[in-house]
């Protein structure tokens, strides 16, 4: 099924419903087809340590910075 722009706008719910039933519904411009209405397909599960062994953390990352200090909190006096 074709759908306008504008015809998408007004029917939109009906035609969420549509596509969440199977139909494809591609919405047009000029009847030009733009895009496709398609059911959400959720992503799996994020992987974690998939940097493991790739990167160094050197031991001091966390470490304070007397010059970045200074640039935000001005000298001790």
């Amino acid at each position: 099924m074709i759908v306008n722009i504008s015809e998408a706008k007004t029917n939109l719910s009906k035609l969420v419903d549509m596509v969440y039933h199977g139909e494809k519904v591609v919405i047009a411009k000029n009847n030009l087809p733009l895009v496709d209405l398609v059911p959400h397909k959720p992503e799996g599960k994020r992987q974690l340590g998939q940097l493991k062994g790739k990167i160094n953390i050197p031991k001091n990352f966390d470490k304070e910075d007397p010059e970045i200090n200074e640039m935000f909190y001005g000298k001790d006096e």
